[in-house]
C-alpha cells in the first residue's frame, strides 16, 4: 500500500476487511477461529505482476533489504498489496497473534503500518519480545479512555532493539526502554533455543546464537525450570515462522486502507491490541496466567499508574557498561513504512512479507535483523551511519513507526474535538490543537483563536515552577481573525465615564469581578480590591450572588469583549485623526527594470478601492500619499483640484522634510483622477533612469514627518531593492560574511549595523508610525538591520529575492492585497494584568517596549502575536486559580479609540502530575522558538541549542522521575500531552536559524528570525513541521482533504503526487512513476518528462481532479497570511533537495538530527539527568 494509505494515520475509525478463510466475521468480539497446522514453508510461492514502481528508498538507512519480491495486486481500497499466496498452494502458518480475549479483541487482523520483515528477522525479533494486554474495562468497543498507558520495552541492544508493548488502563504514558534482563526465568518445559533450533531451520550461520539466554522484557512474568523460549515463540516443525502479520489468505489479502466500522467508536486506548512479532501465537499454548484472559489478576509488571496521561517508548542503546544481549540488530529495511514495493534482493522461496499491524495507541513495531546476518553485535552505539559488511551485522535502527507520530496525534485530536464545541466556561480546560477545526462558544474565558497558554494547569508555588522547568507563557493574537461562524467581539459603550475598572490595579471589568452588598460594590478578581459601582451601572443581584443583567453585559459573560474608550485614553486628550497609508516607491535602476515599478502602479488603481474600513461604513476614512525615490526624494501632490499632479524633489537627504502639506494625503474617492494620472506617469518618468544608488533611513523619516504634520497614526509601505549605500543617514556597508557562521561572532550578523534605526524606530512608535518593507532584492540587503523599524513598529517585511514578474508577480500582488486589506489597530499600546501571585515577566514579537509593563505597537494587525513569559512572585492557590487579562488600547481604522479586552483563567496545582496533564505542546514550541531566536542575537547558536535540549530534558527527565509509575531505569517515558516535544524540538533546532546549511543566504536567516517572532501557534506549527498531502487517492467529489503524511522521505512513492506546505512555501512533488492518466488531469500532459518544473499555478483543466487539487492549494493559500508560491518539483530533479529541506523527520543536509536520531539522544540526555 502506498503511503497516503497508512491506516495508522487515516483515521482512528476502522473499517471491515473483506471476508478472509480463517477469519470469523460476527462483527466485533468474535473469536478468530484456528487454523490448520503449520506444515513448513509453501514451495509454489507465486509472485504477483510487477509493481507500478519502486518505493524511494529510506534517506538513513543502510544496507538495502534482503527479502523476496513480493507480488502486487490491485484492490479497491489501497494501491498495493502484499502478493497473496496462490489458490492451490497450500496454505501458511497464521500470523502469531494474540490469544483471544473475550469480549475485546475483533475478529480481524490489521495490516499495515511498520516495515516487513523477512523470516529470519520475525525469528530473531520475536526472541526479545512479549506483549501483554490488560483486561479490557467492557466488552466490545469504547470511546477512548482519558487515561491510559502504552508501554514499549525492548531488550538490551546496541541502538535500538525489539521492543515489547503493554497496555495498561490508567495513566497513558508512551516509554522507549533500555532493558536490563531480569533474573533469568524461564517457562516451564520449553527447550533451550540455542539447544533446539527449528527442525528444518536455516544453517547455523545464519540463525543468531545466544552466548546467554534472551532478556527478558520489564513486565516477564517469573517462571522456572528451563533456558527460556521467547514468549510468542510458536513451536514448528518444519521451517522458520513466517512474518508476524503474515495471515492465511486463499484468495486475496485485505485491501490495504485503514478498516472502518461504519458508526463505531474507535477503540479504547486502554484495550489497544497490539498483533504482532511480541504476540503468543494461537498454537502456542502459553503458560496459564500470561496473558491475562479476562477477568485474571493483572499481571504484576503492568501496574495501574496514579500519574497523568503519558506515553512510553522505549528506546535506545544501553550505556557502555551495560551488557550487549539480545537478537542481533539489523539496519531497517529500504522500504518505506506502509508501503509495499518490490525489495531489492530475492530470499527463498515461500520466504513472504507480512506488513505488520499497528493499531491505535501503538506506534509500530521495530524492524527485525535481516536474514544473512549474524549474532549478537557487540560493538559501539552508532546511530545512523552506514552498516558494516555482513559479517559484522550492522547497527538496528528504530523503526520510525514505533515512535510518536505527529500525524496521527493531529488526526486524532481531529476526530475526537472537532465535533463538539469547545465551551469557555470551565477553568483551566486546555482547547483541541492549533491543528483541528472547532468551534467556539465563548462562556467567559477568550477564545483560544485570541490566547493560547503553554499550560493550563499553573503551578502554585515558584519552587514547583523551576522543579518542573515547563515555561508558563501565553501566546496573544489581539485582533485575531475569527471563523465565519463565530461573533466577533461586542462593542460596549459606556458613555463618557468609560469603562469600568478596579481602583487599584485598574483591571477593566470581565467575568473575574464578585459583586457584593447587594451589587453596590464589587471585588476584584485580579488583585482583591473592593471598589464602589458607580450609580448609572449598578444592577441587584439574584440568589446565586450573580447580577440580574449578567448576561445582557458582554464584559460580565464574555471572555472578549471591546469598550469605546473616551478622550481621556487618547493621547494628548484629543480625539485622534482617521490613519493614513503613505506608498514609498523605489525607482532606482534595478526595480525599474525588473518590471517591479510598472506592477505596483497598475496593482495600485484597483487596490485603493480596498482600503481598511468599518462595517457599518460604506468608504474608508483612511487618506492616502505617494513618494518615490532613488538618491533623492519625490513628493507628490495629489489634491483633487489639481488637472496634473505635481512632483517635488527633495535632494537634501540629511535633513529630511515634507514640502507640502496641502495635498499630499487626500481621499482616494476626492482624487481618484489625479491619483490615476500619477501612477500612469511614474513608470514613464522612471523607464530611462541609469541611477542605481538607493537611500533608506530618509525615506522612513520622509513618512514619519509626513504623518507628523498631519497630526495622526499611519502606515509606510516602502517598497526597496538594493542596499542603501548613497551617502545619507543609515547608510550601510555589505557586511556579509560566511566565514562567521558557527563562530562566537555569529551573532553579530544578526544585530543591526548601527544603532541609527533603533532611533529612527522610537520616533515612529511616538507617532503611531507603522512600517510595512517590501524587499526584492538580487544580493545582500542587509534584512537584520533594514528590518529594525518593521519589527520595532509591528510591520512586517516582505522578501522576493531574485524578483521577476512572471514567477514572482502573483505571490507579491497578493501579499500587497492583503497587507493593505486587512484589519489594523493604530498606535495601540497593550498590557497584561495578572491576578496576585504571578506576572508578566517577559515579551516576544514585534513591538518597543519603553518600560516593563507596556507593549507598544505603532500598528497592530490581525496576523500578529505577542507571547508573554510569566513567572511567580508569590504563592498561587488551587481554589482561586489564576487569571490574565490583557487589555489593548488603539486607533481604529475609521480613527476610533477603542479598548480590547481578553480574559483567561487557569487552573493552578500543588501536584507536578497536574501540571503535566493539561501542556500545550504547540505554544511551548512556538515559546521555546522565540526565546532562541531572541537568544541568537547575544550567544553562539551552539550554546542556544544546547540550552533548548537541555531545558526539554530537564522538563521531561523531571515528569519521568514524579509522575510516571515506576519502570525500568532505560525506559523513557514522555508525558502524553507532550509525546511530540521531542520531533517538534528538533525541527526547531535544525531549523536555518540555527543550524543554517550552506546554501541559506545572511539575510534569509534574518528574514526567518524575524517573521517566526511575531507568528501565532497555528502559523510556527506548520513552520517547523510541514504538512505532507498525498494526492493519489484525492476524493474529487467532497470536501476532505486526504489524511496527511509524515514529513519523511520514507513516506514518497515513486508513482505517487504530494503537496507540502509550511505557510511560506508551498510544493507540488511529482514521483517519477506518475500514472499518465494522473498527469493528464493535473499537468495536460501524459509524460513525466514534458511537465514544465518552472509553473508556479498548476493549468486551469476541465476535470474533477484538477478542480479539487486547484480548490485545495487556494484553501492552504486563504489560510495563510502570507501568499505561497507553487513549486513544482519532479523526482531526482535539481529542485528536490529544496523539497526534501523540508522533510523534518530525516536528516538534514545541515547536519541535522533525524527524529529517530534526535531521540535518542534526548533518551540519553534524561538518563544522564536521571542519574
Amino acid at each position: 500500500m502506498n503511503v497516503n494509505q497508512q491506516a495508522h494515520m487515516t483515521s482512528p475509525y476502522r473499517q471491515p476487511q473483506p471476508a478472509l478463510q480463517g477469519y470469523a466475521q460476527p462483527g466485533y468480539g468474535g473469536p478468530p477461529t484456528q487454523y490448520a497446522p503449520y506444515n513448513g514453508p509453501n514451495p509454489g510461492y507465486q509472485q504477483g505482476p510487477t509493481p507500478a514502481g519502486p518505493v524511494r528508498p529510506s534517506p538513513n538507512s543502510g544496507a538495502p533489504p534482503v527479502s523476496a519480491p513480493q507480488g502486487y495486486s490491485q484492490y479497491t481500497q489501497g494501491d498495493v498489496q502484499n502478493g497473496p499466496p496462490t489458490m492451490s498452494s497450500q496454505p501458511h502458518s497464521p500470523p502469531v497473534s494474540q490469544p483471544y480475549l473475550p469480549g475485546s479483541q475483533p475478529a480481524y487482523h490489521q495490516h499495515y503500518g511498520a516495515p516487513h520483515t523477512g523470516m529470519q528477522q520475525m525469528t530473531n525479533q520475536m526472541s526479545g519480545m512479549q506483549v501483554s494486554a490488560p483486561p479490557p474495562a467492557v466488552s466490545g468497543y469504547a470511546p477512548p479512555s482519558s487515561q491510559h498507558q502504552t508501554s514499549v520495552s525492548f531488550s538490551g541492544a546496541p541502538s535500538f532493539p525489539p521492543h515489547s508493548v503493554s497496555s495498561q488502563q490508567n495513566s497513558p504514558a508512551t516509554s522507549l526502554t533500555h532493558g536490563q534482563p531480569p533474573s533469568q526465568s524461564p517457562f516451564p518445559g520449553s527447550p533451550s533455543l540455542a539447544q533446539s533450533p527449528f527442525p528444518g531451520a536455516p544453517p547455523p550461520g545464519s540463525q543468531p546464537q545466544y552466548s546467554s539466554t534472551p532478556p527478558l522484557p520489564v513486565s516477564q512474568p517469573q517462571y522456572s525450570s528451563a533456558p527460556p523460549l521467547p514468549v510468542s515463540q510458536p513451536q514448528y516443525s518444519s521451517a522458520p515462522p513466517l512474518p508476524v502479520s503474515q495471515p492465511q489468505y486463499s484468495s486475496a489479502p485485505p485491501a490495504s486502507s485503514q478498516p472502518h466500522y461504519p458508526g463505531a467508536q474507535p477503540p479504547p486506548a486502554s484495550q489497544a491490541q497490539f498483533p504482532g512479532p511480541s504476540q503468543t501465537s494461537p498454537f502456542h499454548a502459553p503458560p496459564s496466567s500470561f496473558p491475562p484472559t479476562a477477568g485474571a489478576p493483572r499481571h504484576p509488571g503492568v501496574q495501574p499508574m496514579q500519574a497523568p496521561p503519558h506515553s512510553q517508548y522505549l528506546s535506545g542503546p544501553p550505556l557502555p557498561c551495560q551488557p550487549m544481549q539480545g537478537p542481533p540488530l539489523s539496519q531497517q529495511n529500504h522500504v518505506a513504512p506502509g508501503m509495499q514495493g518490490p525489495p531489492a534482493q530475492p530470499a527463498p522461496p515461500g520466504q513472504g512479507q507480512g506488513v505488520q499491524p499497528q493499531q491505535n495507541g501503538a506506534f509500530g513495531q521495530m524492524s527485525g535483523p535481516q536474514p544473512g546476518y549474524g549474532g549478537s553485535y557487540p560493538g559501539p552505539q552508532n546511530y545512523g551511519a552506514q552498516p558494516p559488511p555482513p559479517a559484522a551485522p550492522p547497527q538496528k535502527r528504530l523503526d520510525p513507526d514505533s515512535i510518536p507520530s505527529p500525524v496521527q496525534v493531529i488526526e486524532d485530536d481531529q476526530a475526537n474535538r472537532s465535533s463538539e464545541p469547545f465551551t469557555t466556561g470551565v477553568r483551566g480546560q486546555a482547547p483541541p490543537l492549533v491543528t483541528t477545526n472547532f468551534q467556539v462558544k465563548d462562556q467567559g474565558n477568550a477564545s483560544p483563536s485570541y490566547i493560547r497558554c503553554t499550560a493550563y494547569n499553573f503551578p502554585c508555588t515558584s519552587d514547583m515552577a523551576k522543579q518542573s522547568q515547563v515555561p508558563l507563557a501565553a501566546v496573544i493574537k489581539p485582533l485575531a481573525t475569527l471563523p465565519l461562524d463565530e461573533a466577533p467581539p461586542y462593542i460596549v459603550d459606556h458613555g463618557e465615564t468609560g469603562p469600568i475598572r478596579c481602583n487599584r490595579c485598574k483591571a477593566y471589568m470581565c467575568p473575574f469581578m464578585q459583586f457584593i452588598e447587594g451589587g453596590r460594590r464589587f471585588q476584584c478578581g485580579f488583585c482583591s480590591c473592593v471598589t464602589e459601582v458607580p450609580p448609572h451601572y449598578f444592577q441587584h443581584l439574584d440568589h446565586t450572588g450573580k447580577r440580574v443583567d449578567c448576561y445582557d453585559r458582554p464584559e460580565l459573560s464574555m471572555g472578549t469583549c471591546e469598550f469605546t474608550a473616551t478622550v481621556d485614553y487618547c493621547k494628548n486628550n484629543k480625539i485622534p485623526q482617521p490613519p493614513a497609508f503613505i506608498f514609498l516607491i523605489d525607482v532606482s535602476y534595478n526595480a525599474v527594470k525588473s518590471g517591479l515599478v510598472d506592477l505596483i502602479c497598475a496593482e495600485m488603481k484597483t487596490l485603493l478601492d480596498y482600503l481598511p474600513r468599518e462595517s457599518s461604513e460604506a468608504d474608508s476614512c483612511i487618506r492616502v500619499g505617494f513618494v518615490t525615490y532613488n538618491k533623492v526624494l519625490h513628493f507628490y501632490n495629489v489634491k483633487s483640484s489639481l488637472a496634473q499632479p505635481q512632483m517635488m524633489v527633495v535632494s537634501d537627504v540629511a535633513d529630511m522634510f515634507v514640502p507640502l502639506l496641502d495635498g499630499f494625503l487626500v481621499n482616494v474617492n476626492e482624487s481618484r483622477a489625479v491619483i490615476n494620472s500619477l501612477l500612469d506617469q511614474i513608470p514613464e518618468m522612471f523607464a530611462d533612469t541609469r541611477e542605481t544608488e538607493t537611500v533608506f533611513a530618509p525615506v522612513i523619516q520622509a513618512g514619519l514627518e509626513a504623518l507628523k504634520a498631519a497630526d495622526c497614526a499611519g502606515k509606510l509601505f516602502i517598497f526597496h531593492s538594493s542596499l542603501p549605500i548613497a551617502e545619507a543617514p543609515g547608510k550601510l556597508k555589505n557586511r556579509e560574511d560566511k566565514k562567521l557562521v558557527g563562530t562566537d561572532k555569529e551573532k553579530t550578523l544578526f544585530q543591526p549595523q548601527t544603532s541609527f534605526f533603533g532611533n529612527l524606530a522610537k520616533e515612529c512608535v511616538a507617532q503611531g508610525c507603522c512600517v510595512d518593507l517590501f524587499l526584492f532584492p538580487n544580493q545582500y540587503v542587509d534584512v537584520a538591520t533594514l528590518g529594525v523599524v518593521p519589527s520595532q513598529t509591528g510591520g512586517s517585511v516582505y522578501k522576493y529575492t531574485c524578483f521577476q514578474v512572471p514567477s514572482d508577480g502573483d505571490r507579491f500582488l497578493n501579499d500587497l492585497r492583503r497587507d493593505v486589506q486587512k484589519q489594523v489597530g493604530f498606535d495601540a499600546v497593550m498590557r497584561v494584568r495578572t491576578s496576585t501571585g504571578i506576572r508578566a515577566t517577559d515579551f516576544f514579537g514585534d513591538f518597543y517596549m519603553s518600560n516593563t509593563t507596556d507593549v507598544e505597537l505603532a500598528g497592530l494587525d490581525c496576523d500578529k502575536a505577542v507571547t508573554v513569559e510569566f513567572r511567580h512572585d508569590d504563592k498561587l492557590s488551587e481554589e482561586s486559580g489564576a487569571l490574565m487579562q490583557c487589555a489593548v488600547l488603539y486607533t481604529s481604522c475609521s480613527g476610533q479609540r477603542r479598548l480590547r479586552v481578553h480574559n483567561l483563567s487557569v487552573n493552578c496545582c500543588t501536584q507536578l502530575a497536574d501540571l503535566y496533564r493539561n501542556c500545550d505542546t504547540d505554544t511551548l514550541i512556538n515559546f521555546f522558538a522565540k526565546y532562541a531566536y531572541r537568544s541568537i542575537l547575544n550567544s553562539p547558536t551552539k550554546t542556544v541549542r544546547d540550552t533548548l535540549i537541555n531545558q526539554s530534558a530537564q522538563i521531561l527527565s523531571c515528569y519521568r522521575k514524579n509522575c510516571a509509575s515506576p519502570s525500568s531505569a532505560g525506559q523513557l517515558i514522555l508525558p502524553e500531552c507532550m509525546k511530540l516535544l521531542p520531533v517538534y524540538l528538533n525541527c526547531v533546532l535544525k531549523s536555518d536559524i540555527l543550524q543554517p546549511g550552506a546554501d541559506i543566504s545572511l539575510d534569509d536567516r534574518a528574514y526567518l528570525r524575524q517573521l517566526v517572532t511575531s507568528m501565532d501557534v497555528a502559523e510556527s506549527h506548520v513552520f517547523f513541521y510541514p504538512r505532507l498531502l498525498p494526492l493519489q487517492k484525492l476524493d474529487v467529489e467532497g470536501d476532505s482533504l486526504p489524511t496527511a503524511v509524515r514529513a519523511s522521505e520514507e513516506r514518497l512513492s515513486k508513482g505517487g503526487l504530494y503537496l507540502l506546505e509550511n505557510g511560506l512555501h508551498l510544493f507540488l512533488w511529482v514521483g517519477a512513476n506518475v500514472q499518465q492518466e494522473l498527469l493528464q488531469s493535473v499537468f495536460n500532459t501524459p509524460s513525466f518528462g514534458q511537465i514544465d518544473p518552472s509553473m508556479t499555478n498548476l493549468p486551469v483543466l476541465d476535470n474533477p481532479y484538477s478542480r479539487r487539487l486547484r480548490a485545495i492549494i487556494e484553501s492552504f493559500r486563504a489560510e495563510r497570511p502570507r501568499y505561497m508560491k507553487l513549486m513544482v518539483v519532479k523526482q531526482d530533479d535539481k529542485l528536490e533537495l529544496i523539497f526534501k529541506h523540508f522533510l523534518v523527520e530525516d536528516k538534514s543536509a545541515s547536519g541535522g538530527a533525524s527524529y529517530v536520531d534526535f531521540l535518542c539522544h534526548m533518551h540519553k540526555e534524561i538518563r544522564q539527568l536521571l542519574s
